[in-house]
């Protein structure tokens, strides 16, 4: 087989399924050299607005990335290297950026250039990776009492995947656990038996979602949220129930409780598609609104958002 010429080279890139770009080495910008046509779709950015700049304008003002400072790290020390980045388009929007760098060396060993391969993984990151993701400080990402995710980190993550959903139109689901009568509860044990009774029921409602995908943490006082993306909507309601039945099912006593003596949850969710029409707080409203008509039901604690409480 002949040597394959630089058009045939080139072509073999631009149809390549991930972003590749080739930057220049020994220059502390690295300019990009070559951006191939899945970069530019990725990133909004065309190839005379990339050629000549370096990728910086990737980040935005969101410079404080551990992603950020391992590719310098590894940069410097002319090595391969993996991360995962909060990288922002054209337009704005943020997406998670997988990219792995590689060093490529000329007849001496130096150093010439430094191919990049990117990939969009907000989608299919898992919930592992994102927690890596510095946003938040780690001490604020977890809620102490209940050792699930804290709201503060829980709205974070929330607002990235509702961005997706609102591109790639993938509904999420949202659910609402609030743990009945909890006033009465610590009236009676005293409240470090309350904070133990929300500790125990977090975790049976956190064991309960399995995919690394979904998201639970810790609302306010006894009230757990979970996030489900991609979820089977028609499984919710006996899902929801199965989750009721297992916190019954622990006999946590509660003499002051109307049902049946023990602690138990009411719960409210929703699903729905976001759309660029609507916003994030819509999702909470309507989960809460239904929480709400769940606590004032009788035997039944689980209520699903519909018509008015979905607006």
């Amino acid at each position: 087989m002949g040597e394959w010429s630089v058009e045939f080279l080139r072509g073999v890139l631009d149809a390549a399924p991930e972003g590749i770009v080739v930057c220049e080495s020994g220059d502390t910008d690295q300019p990009v050299i070559y951006a191939n046509a899945a970069f530019q779709h990725l990133t909004g950015y065309s190839s005379d607005e990339l050629i000549g700049q370096d990728l910086r304008r990737l980040q935005g003002s969101d410079r404080e990335q551990e992603g950020r400072t391992r590719l310098r790290e590894a940069i410097t020390r002319a090595q391969s290297c993996r991360a995962l980045m909060r990288n922002y388009r054209k337009d704005g929007t943020q997406f998670w950026n997988e990219v792995v760098i590689q060093p490529m060396r000329g007849g001496d060993g130096s150093v010439t250039h430094i191919v990049g391969f990117h990939r969009d993984v907000g989608e299919r990151a898992p919930r592992a990776d994102l927690r890596r993701a510095p946003g938040l400080p780690s001490w604020l990402r977890e809620d102490r009492l209940s050792g699930l995710h804290s709201r503060a980190y829980f709205e974070e993550l929330l607002l990235h995947d509702w961005q997706i959903g609102v591109r790639e139109a993938q509904p999420l689901t949202l659910m609402m656990f609030d743990i009945d009568e909890l006033g009465s509860y610590n009236d009676t044990y005293g409240r470090p038996a309350g904070d133990a009774c929300i500790r125990r029921v977090a975790g049976i409602i956190g064991a309960s979602f399995k995919r690394g995908a979904d998201l639970v943490a810790r609302w306010e006082g006894g009230c757990i949220v979970a996030l489900v993306r991609n979820g089977d909507v028609a499984a919710v309601p006996e899902f929801a129930n199965s989750v009721a039945r297992k916190v019954l099912g622990q006999h946590i006593h509660h003499p002051r409780a109307s049902r049946q003596k023990f602690v138990s949850v009411s719960i409210g969710a929703v699903s729905l598609n976001p759309t660029a029409e609507r916003s994030m707080e819509q999702l909470i409203q309507a989960a809460t609104r239904a929480l709400q008509r769940a606590k004032q039901g009788g035997e039944e604690r689980v209520a699903i958002a519909q018509g008015e409480e979905i607006s």
